[in-house]
């Protein structure tokens, strides 16, 4: 399998100055564009943030060729129901590039700042195995109902259908056993951070739970996201720092990059990165 090389950029630029970037990442010949779904940067929690999805949106209209995501939806900002719908019309904003991704929810302190309740771990978990069953139902079917212990739906109409069909690809995030559960069971892609041998352990596990549900470990593109402040190298201080970063990871079975975007001063390794994709893929 070739390997995917994509871009996150948080939401504290201007917005032509995202715009231009991810224009940018398009004619460089990236495979992706990815937002971050926070209401406070976490990094820098006093600076200006955006807000992920309608920003996707306005981004979805302004690019042609890129495939374009949130990497990854909070759970706990909206309900299942919402996001399905929101991702419907960015699909088709897009012209069906969006990569749906997805996740539990785990900065508490923006939470706390917005009066958004924040659930302990096991109804965390809980909630985000339902919403997951929510949007597949939703964008898979014309019509949805659901009754779980934290949604209810009834004759719910997804119209229009997605443009991908039968519904945009999931990337679901998680590290733990029971997150790794779902991930096996709808994702088409998973998505962690971490270090090689944390990305490894995991990987195991998700094997283990394809396994036992009878599908095929290789038909979830392992994914990996790479958020330069937790990480022991920037893969931005040179060519050769960025292939170091992926020989790594890829020997723990890695297949998809996303990787922080680079600052302004280190442009000029973006664009010796960009002339190697071809042969980084291979």
């Amino acid at each position: 399998m070739a390997l995917l090389f994509g871009l996150c950029t948080d939401q504290n630029m201007s917005w032509p100055k995202t715009l231009e970037r991810w224009q940018l990442f398009e004619r460089m010949g990236f495979d992706s564009a990815w937002l971050c779904d926070h209401l406070i940067q976490p990094s820098r929690p006093d600076g200006p943030y955006f807000e992920a999805w309608t920003l996707l949106g306005a981004l979805a209209a302004r690019t042609e060729r890129i495939r374009i995501g949130v990497l990854v939806t909070s759970n706990t900002f909206r309900h299942p129901a919402v996001l399905a719908r929101e991702a419907v019309t960015a699909d088709h904003v897009s012209g069906g590039r969006l990569e749906l991704g997805f996740g539990a929810g785990w900065y508490e302190p923006e939470h706390r700042a917005f009066g958004i309740p924040f659930p302990d771990p096991p109804e965390l978990v809980g909630r985000f195995r339902e919403a997951v069953e929510v949007v597949d139902g939703l964008l898979r079917n014309d019509t949805f109902s659901y009754q779980g212990r934290y949604y209810q739906l009834t004759d719910a109409p997804t119209r229009p259908r997605p443009v991908q069909q039968p519904r945009p690809p999931l990337t679901l995030g998680a590290h733990g056993p029971r997150m790794l559960g779902i991930v096996a069971r709808y994702a088409e892609a998973w998505n962690s951070f971490g270090t090689p041998e944390e990305i490894r352990s995991r990987n195991t596990i998700l094997d283990q739970a394809c396994q036992r549900i009878g599908r095929d470990p290789h038909s979830v593109r392992r994914s990996l996201y790479y958020w330069v402040p937790r990480s022991d190298q920037d893969p931005w201080d040179s060519l050769e720092a960025f292939r170091d970063t992926v020989g790594r990871y890829r020997e723990v079975g890695i297949e998809e990059f996303i990787f922080d975007h680079p600052r302004d001063d280190q442009l000029d390794t973006l664009e010796r990165v960009a002339a190697e994709l071809p042969a980084l893929r291979t």
